[in-house]
């Protein structure tokens, strides 16, 4: 080995990659059968006065800051994910050029550019969650579901993501699907939800294991009585 691969070798870095990092899809596009620019998509006359208000809310010059809500708008109308066509409809109703649209699609991991089942499953994979258990909720989808991450069921209910922090450290570990996060999650209580989803139900979303929002799992240990009211603790000659 020569000097230089050997110094090479011993100083290289060791850098972690996302699966982001990994995969072309999140920043690139191709067409596909589904999602070509000939993919149909129209805003309906409901989402067409929508706009008009969102728009409202930013000064003349600034209505393209519009973007992301009206891009949400488009995702919600089309089923859960966005085609370039719809893209392109988005750059068209705010006047903006094509590709100032696409920028924004591609930075955003809300905006899916690939189909999604109608349950979108984003599972929380970061270190709370997986000190917590989160491999074994995987797991339990995988196993319950037949598919792995990135993938969608063959009658298009479920996709599983991993997804980064969502920001609810203290019930985890947890899983967001669509609008919803359910916590403090187990195998079993993984497995009631997914069951009740199959079966057309809404599931009780937050907390599963019976505790209120984020309080803490053995109750409270501070405000566990009534305020005391003005004047409490003043001084009797002030």
């Amino acid at each position: 080995m020569s000097l230089t691969a050997l110094r090479s070798l011993l100083f290289k870095r060791t850098i972690h990659f996302t699966a982001v990092s990994y995969s072309d899809k999140i920043f690139s596009h191709r067409d596909t059968p589904k999602n070509n620019q000939n993919t149909p998509f129209s805003f309906t006359a409901e989402n067409l006065k929508r706009i008009e208000t969102i728009k409202s809310w930013y000064p003349e010059g600034h209505k393209q800051a519009a973007v992301i809500p009206v891009l949400d708008l488009a995702q919600r109308q089309n089923g859960g994910w966005l085609p370039i066509s719809a893209m392109n409809k988005v750059a068209e109703v705010l006047s903006m050029h094509r590709m100032r649209v696409y920028e924004v699609a591609t930075f955003y991991t809300m905006f899916n550019r690939e189909p999604v089942g109608k349950f979108h499953i984003q599972l929380c994979g970061t270190t709370p969650c997986q000190l917590c258990g989160a491999d074994g909720i995987q797991k339990t989808i995988e196993n319950l579901l037949g598919i792995k991450p990135g993938e969608t069921t063959s009658d298009e209910l479920f996709t599983l993501s991993i997804a980064e922090c969502l920001g609810a450290c203290v019930n985890a570990p947890m899983i967001q699907i669509n609008d919803d996060y359910y916590e403090d999650l187990t195998p079993d209580s993984m497995q009631r939800i997914i069951e009740e989803l199959k079966a057309g139900k809404q599931p009780k979303v937050g907390p599963q294991n019976g505790r209120k929002a984020a309080e803490p799992i053995t109750g409270l240990t501070s405000l566990t009585e009534p305020p005391k009211g003005p004047g409490f603790g003043v001084r009797s000659d002030l």
